[in-house]
């Protein structure tokens, strides 16, 4: 039987899970994956943890002994998720070290509200980098104009950094500044290059939502032939720009100090139109070194029935172009629908966060007037807490 997830590996797409909880990691659930569909690193954003606690009973007894100690709601949430993330790290390890420090990387992103406010960034990067001690973390810092200064800042301490929420092409170069510099300046600090990753999370399938309702409020037949096409044709372009940056003499230059190059990541992969095929979002952003990060249920998919055609996105630069000018034909304002989508984007975390707080917080008050007592969980808290270094 042809192993797909392998056949996409080979063709230069590093395969990763956008999903995490702690019975997934509990149950070895991410270790399978790891070693059976050759999942490669792991991402998680803020609706993922409100999800993953709101699910699980597998936090009580950690809740409980915050409760105890009567720790804040925002500590709680980071001693929570931060060992969530430190489990991963240790489960992705093998992979992080086959692949001398490219791959085997699991992110936590810094507080959505913070997302304008670079200083406060950077510090809580800082904080987060230290909390998880691991050296296969990445710490997610959204792209807004003012992430970017966040951006160089937290790669100059030697701190490795997955970028979010990118859905333009000029923001995606600006992204790729961003990092150069930081580079430069972290060689000027004396850090060792070859140990600061990074990847450039270039959203898809949320830029064809937006479209696609734009062309049919447009509503013409050259309109609607359009659905479906930008967020693919936006992806490609962005991959042309990368291998314009990283094959510049001023990335060679960083290149022979160690580094290695900021990949691109296609995120928002699965489909939201059920009148697209699953895997669309996978199958047509196929190149060398970039990353796709799945959630699980289309890593199944793929392996069921994705078609690994070789490199599909570089012979298609004037086909994506064409695209763009298409839609501007009918009257979409691609420069607006990339604003609506970065403000949504951060409005959206910020409201998972505020989700999560509250839910931490009525668990934290349950726990401390005993009505959340520990459950059969807690008996696996010693082994789970040495593996995972501790809460």
């Amino acid at each position: 039987m042809t192993d797909k997830l392998n056949e996409l590996t080979a063709a230069g797409v590093a395969v990763w899970l956008d999903d995490l909880s702690r019975v997934r990691l509990s149950s070895g659930g991410l270790d399978k994956l790891r070693r059976e569909k050759h999942v490669a690193g792991v991402t998680t954003n803020p609706t993922i943890f409100a999800k993953a606690l709101s699910d699980a009973d597998e936090y009580n007894w950690q809740l409980r002994d915050l409760a105890i100690r009567g720790v804040d709601v925002e500590e709680a949430v980071r001693m929570l998720t931060t060992y969530d993330v430190r489990w991963a790290c240790d489960v992705m390890r093998p992979s992080y070290d086959g692949s001398a420090g490219v791959d085997g990387r699991v992110s936590i992103e810094v507080d959505p509200r913070s997302a304008h406010d670079a200083d406060k960034t950077v510090a809580e990067a800082k904080a987060l980098w230290w909390l998880v001690d691991r050296p296969n973390l990445f710490i997610k810092i959204p792209a807004t104009e003012e992430g970017l200064s966040a951006i160089t800042d937290t790669l100059a301490e030697g701190i490795s950094v997955n970028v979010t929420l990118i859905f333009g092409l000029d923001r995606y170069s600006a992204v790729m500044e961003a990092f150069l510099t930081g580079l430069e300046r972290a060689k000027a600090n004396g850090h060792d290059l070859s140990t600061i990753g990074s990847v450039a999370s270039f959203f898809v399938s949320r830029v064809d939502s937006e479209v696609d309702k734009r062309l049919e409020k447009i509503g013409s037949d050259q309109a609607k032939a359009l659905k479906g096409k930008a967020a693919i044709a936006n992806a490609q372009l962005a991959y042309e720009r990368y291998t314009e940056v990283f094959s510049s003499d001023r990335w060679k230059a960083l290149e022979a100090a160690g580094a290695h190059p900021q990949r691109p990541l296609w995120a928002s992969t699965s489909t939201k139109n059920p009148d697209y095929r699953d895997v669309i979002y996978v199958e047509e952003l196929i190149a060398p070194g970039t990353v796709n990060t799945m959630p699980e249920s289309v890593i199944h998919a793929y392996a069921d029935h994705g078609e690994t055609r070789g490199d599909t996105i570089t012979g298609a630069y004037d086909a994506a172009r064409k695209v763009f000018a298409d839609l501007e034909s009918v009257g979409v304002d691609m420069a607006d629908v990339i604003a609506t989508l970065e403000r949504e984007g951060v409005e959206k975390f910020e409201a998972s966060w505020q989700e999560l707080l509250d839910g931490v917080r009525k668990s934290l008050e349950a726990a401390a007037s005993g009505k959340g007592a520990p459950n059969k969980a807690a008996k696996g808290n010693a082994k789970a807490a040495a593996k995972a270094g501790g809460a």
